[in-house]
């Protein structure tokens, strides 16, 4: 009998949960923040997105970011997205395209989906963000380790190029990249 219930990862480790499988692996630290502040989403038009845990039967309406000290300026298109947690993530469902709309610094953003998702199963979904603008806002979150172990989810990733109004159909090619936004689905 385990103190820790059905949990097979190591205690101290918070971010054991997120690794794929049993991959046999062991930290000298936990694959926990570096630092913690705000990193700028990425280039103007490329989707970052980030793996969520939901449960089957859950019910998500929005998506949540906040910006961090630098505003979103000149914007041209701005939405989030969810993604399903296929290994090959297709779109579930995304935002209305703010267009313009401004967002200001420091501010939380939240953004109701185009209509209510009621999730068939539970699992590693992905919660996306994407601005194309002449100055893109900075997010708040943190930094973290990459994966370093084969078998281990990527944290956060980019992926897209030149991305407008519309969420791509799937996240394809991802880069994994060691910021981490703060984001909340409901």
């Amino acid at each position: 009998m385990s103190q820790l219930g059905g949990y097979t990862g190591i205690p101290r480790d918070a971010l054991a949960h997120l690794s794929a499988g049993n991959t046999f692996a062991r930290y000298n630290i936990p694959r926990a923040p570096i630092d913690a502040g705000d990193v700028a989403i990425g280039a103007s038009g490329v989707m970052l997105s980030t793996p969520i845990f939901l449960g089957a039967g859950e019910t998500v309406t929005s998506l949540t970011f906040r910006s961090g000290a630098t505003a979103l300026a000149t914007g041209t298109a701005h939405w989030f997205a969810l993604y399903s947690p296929d290994s090959t993530p297709a779109l579930i469902a995304q935002t209305a395209d703010q267009g313009n709309a401004a967002w200001a610094a420091n501010t939380t953003k939240t953004l109701a989906l185009s209509s209510p998702q009621t999730l068939a199963r539970s699992g590693f979904y992905w919660a996306a963000v994407m601005v194309a603008a002449s100055t893109v806002p900075t997010l708040v979150g943190a930094r973290y380790f990459p994966a370093m172990v084969s078998g281990e989810r990527n944290l956060a990733q980019t992926s897209g190029a030149a991305l407008t109004t519309t969420a791509p159909a799937t996240i394809a090619s991802p880069t994994a990249v060691h910021f981490v936004p703060v984001c909340v689905a409901t």
